[in-house]
């Protein structure tokens, strides 16, 4: 039976799934080193130490280990459950199913990762985060390797693909900005103690108190976790939008492979412009994953802002970006991806060096959070929408070459990528950030890990930058382009 070209109805019903699970996603990466790797600011202001705090090898900590040992659990999982996507036969089709059955099991368990059963530092907080962040990422892979690989197969030509890849950045942005409203959201639930007792515990006078804005809260763990419950009951939903409102078999090539999962997995990385890319793509999310984890560090211990100051400015890095996304989607189709996604590498650096000075410069906290915020943008929109179609780009001629259609393990190869230097990011950061981290906010070199982090995110965005040059997008597009006039016309119809 001849597949339709998915409409945009139908593309942006998609992208609804990708609103759930990066809502999911953005909780764990942006605040999940912020609540049990807590600064001393937030610990006086009543956050509770769940976890011992001390460095194995002089730069290892509990919560890095725990984190890194997730992602990489996450990449082994990844190639073996693409393999099983591909070879899997139901009537429903290679990839809804999966996404149907990991959906809510992945917002219970994100939920779970931030409800320590000790009320304070315990070896058993530790025992179950871990267990947690293995069925975390376990839920996660489930389901966005599916999810992932029907990106080609809904996207059937490069009009298409941009389509899919813009419209799925956008509910990606929409999810981790709405991630970032944890704080503030979690500010209508938090109990404070009154301004004498404040005074009190603090050893001030109340004036002093009420000048500075001292807050010490009895809640403060408890209001993130009914936050975060509440975000992933909405989370649940999106991702089971798109499991229950697309019928696969309408729309894409639900005919199983019979390659073996790591046999598949090899000959994925047989391809040399593959290997390119996520050579490019290790380096671009190691740096990307040291920015976003410290985002909210930066904020607070660099630039001298509230936590709540995150939101704010990462909404205007969103909108600054979605006003990028129309020209990023037409200059993508008259000049390629490779210009765009190198020029973006080299801005992204930029962006990170200037958060490498935050708090040195003659420049008010506030403003340089702007600055950031507006510079980040354009990198952020172009490496939103078009590294997805890049893969999907290497996919369908892979296809076309081999005849086999292995579009969920490109995709589990490239999130393979993404984890391992999520993994090694999530290491380097927490050893980062336990430099000077028994100084008090104002005293001499408070925040240098902070800052460290930040200058090996530019390092590593230059290096991305650099490798992606020799990514030879003309070979790639050249064996595609001349098997899609006839599903273009297809897709000019359905419109």
């Amino acid at each position: 039976m001849e597949k339709k070209i998915a409409t945009n109805k139908v593309l942006w019903i998609f992208a609804i799934g990708q609103l759930g699970w990066s809502i999911l996603s953005g909780i764990v990466s942006n605040w999940l080193v912020f609540f049990y790797q807590p600064t001393q600011a937030e610990i006086m202001k009543g956050q509770t130490a769940f976890l011992w705090d001390g460095k194995f090898l002089g730069f290892l900590t509990i919560i890095g280990l725990i984190t890194a040992s997730g992602r990489l659990f996450d990449a082994i999982t990844d190639p073996l459950v693409a393999g099983k996507s591909d070879s899997f036969r139901h009537r429903l089709g290679r990839r809804i199913p999966f996404m149907r059955v990991a959906a809510i099991p992945f917002g219970i368990v994100t939920v779970l990762m931030f409800w320590s059963p000790v009320a304070g530092e315990s070896p058993v907080n530790g025992v179950v985060l871990f267990v947690c962040s293995m069925l975390f990422y376990l839920c996660m892979t489930l389901y966005c390797t599916p999810y992932n690989a029907l990106i080609p197969e809904l996207g059937r030509t490069q009009r298409t693909r941009i389509n899919l890849s813009t419209f799925i950045s956008v509910t990606f942005f929409i999810g981790n900005a709405i991630a970032y409203l944890v704080p503030n959201i979690a500010s209508f639930f938090l109990n404070s103690l009154s301004d004498e007792e404040v005074a009190q515990r603090l050893g001030k006078t109340v004036e002093e108190v009420i000048e500075n804005g001292d807050k010490i809260y009895t809640n403060y763990a408890d209001a993130y976790r009914i936050t975060i419950l509440i975000l992933a009951v909405f989370a649940i939903i999106c991702m089971l939008i798109p499991s229950f409102l697309i019928d696969e078999n309408k729309y894409a090539d639900t005919t199983p492979s019979n390659t073996p999962a790591f046999k598949s997995l090899a000959a994925t990385f047989k391809n040399k412009d593959f290997r390119t890319f996520v050579a490019s793509d290790i380096l671009y999310w190691l740096g990307l994953t040291l920015f976003q984890t410290g985002l909210s560090f930066f904020i607070t211990a660099l630039m001298g802002l509230e936590e709540t100051w995150t939101f704010p400015l990462f909404a205007l890095m969103t909108a600054m970006s979605l006003v990028c996304y129309a020209p990023v989607n037409i200059f993508a189709k008259k000049m390629g991806k490779k210009k765009l996604i190198s020029f973006a590498f080299m801005f992204f650096a930029v962006t990170f060096l200037f958060t490498t000075f935050s708090g040195l410069l003659p420049i008010p906290g506030l403003v340089s959070g702007i600055i950031v915020a507006v510079l980040a943008a354009v990198p952020m929109a172009i490496l939103g929408i078009l590294p997805q179609a890049v893969v999907a780009d290497i996919s369908e001629a892979d296809k076309l070459d081999t005849g086999e259609s292995r579009q969920g393990m490109f995709y589990a190869a490239r999130t393979f990528a993404m984890k391992l230097g999520q993994a090694l990011a999530m290491i380097m950061f927490t050893g980062f950030a336990t430099i000077n981290n028994t100084l008090a906010p104002g005293e001499a070199g408070y925040g240098l890990g902070y800052r460290v982090a930040a200058a090996a995110a530019t390092v590593l965005c230059l290096l991305g930058g650099f490798v992606f040059f020799r990514y030879d997008e003309k070979k790639v597009l050249a064996k595609i382009t001349v098997n899609e006039p006839a599903a273009d016309a297809a897709e000019k119809t359905e419109e």
